[in-house]
């Protein structure tokens, strides 16, 4: 294999498929990165066996081959050289060299043989598919994620519920103690699928989201492409296959534990709510950030108790009349909540002290729509 590259181009293929490659796998490919040089393209690979990742990027090629190559060694040093075109080779002795064209710097790298790599699955093109945009992608994501739980022995919360009916897309997570979930509709869009999507895939899948969003050649209507094909997920963004290895779980029946009804709409500003709590929680215990929301008429009053160091108190106007209601809370999961939501007011839904909280951006458009769920607390 020999061929040119622009530095920026490599270091691209390398940090997509970098955060794929497995850095402790025993199987020695899979930590290692697939190159294939053919035509005037470089294309890069990358799986764990769960997760795989396919890019490419333009070369000069004057010959062709495949070589798996150190993931993160490779990264490593593309990333030290100098800007410009880099001219990368392999030796019949299974060892590459990359050397700055413009430039003595240079580095070798122990390769594998391409036949050590395995085979990446491939999504059917008879396989129905489902295009939307991007934007929707990372807000569906950014609205979700951090309520997914991070216990990897428990995977059916260790994941993403991600549902399709007709035109309209959910993506539902839960750890227990919150939940979370972000709808969207899509345009043109029909048929259904409900799949459980693994926390690392959501965090792969949104770095290369973001990639694609902030990219100075993407264009706002730019969309990502699903396919399921048995029991993988593929989606195609901005030129890249990201496939994810499904998991084979039963998600909770989240709609069992969204209350149906409430006593108590309270309307509040959402940066005065988040400062309010990010405040009063500073006195509340390091082990359960706990605080108390008591309801009064216009006023929302939040509350905190530490034995060893104090009490923390702060009240702001908000929108409510009513009975009053004292309940307590984790402060952590309802500022997360409310920096998932852009809008500048939001609506808390309260019944009663061991009931949970649900909480809404005051205004959405129809096209979609967002609620999360917290839990009580005693404290």
């Amino acid at each position: 294999m020999d061929l040119l590259i622009a530095k920026k181009e490599l270091l691209r293929l390398c940090s997509r498929c970098q955060g794929v490659a497995d850095k402790k796998a025993t199987m020695p490919a899979l930590s290692n990165i697939l190159l294939t040089a053919a035509g005037n393209t470089l294309h890069a690979s990358a799986t764990d066996m769960f997760l795989s990742v396919t890019d490419q990027a333009s070369a000069e090629i004057t010959t062709a081959g495949a070589i798996g190559v150190p993931a993160r060694e490779i990264f490593e040093r593309v990333g030290a050289m100098p800007d410009g075109p880099l001219h990368f080779a392999t030796s019949p002795t299974g060892q590459a060299t990359i050397k700055a064209a413009a430039s003595p710097r240079r580095f070798t790298l122990r390769c594998i043989p391409a036949s050590d790599f395995p085979e990446l699955p491939a999504p059917d093109p008879a396989a129905p598919s489902l295009a939307f945009p991007i934007d929707t992608l990372v807000k569906l994501i950014a609205r979700t994620k951090f309520s997914i739980s991070t216990d990897e022995t428990r995977p059916h919360v260790n994941s993403a519920l991600f549902e399709w009916a007709a035109d309209r897309i959910r993506m539902v997570t839960t750890d227990g103690h919150r939940l979370s979930k972000a709808e969207a509709t899509v345009e043109g869009a029909n048929g259904s699928a409900t799949m459980l999507i693994p926390l690392k895939a959501i965090t792969e899948l949104k770095r290369l989201a973001d990639d694609a969003r902030s990219d100075p050649q993407s264009n706002i209507k730019d969309v990502a492409k699903l396919t399921q094909t048995g029991p993988h997920l593929f989606f195609e963004i901005a030129g890249t296959r990201f496939g994810v290895k499904l998991v084979d779980a039963q998600f909770p029946p989240y709609q069992q534990v969204i209350p149906k009804i409430s006593n108590r709409t309270i309307r509040a500003s959402r940066k005065a709510l988040v400062d309010a709590l990010s405040a009063v929680r500073i006195a509340a215990s390091d082990r359960t950030s706990g605080v108390k929301l008591t309801t009064a008429q216009n006023l929302l009053r939040i509350t905190s108790e530490s034995p060893d160091t104090g009490n923390g108190f702060d009240e702001l106007p908000v929108d409510f009349s009513g009975n009053e209601l004292t309940i307590g809370f984790n402060a952590n999961y309802f500022i997360d909540v409310l920096n998932a939501i852009s809008d500048d007011e939001v609506l808390l839904n309260l019944s009663g002290e061991l009931d949970p909280a649900v909480i809404r951006p005051a205004n959405e458009d129809a096209s979609e729509s967002y609620l999360a769920v917290v839990m009580p607390m005693k404290i």
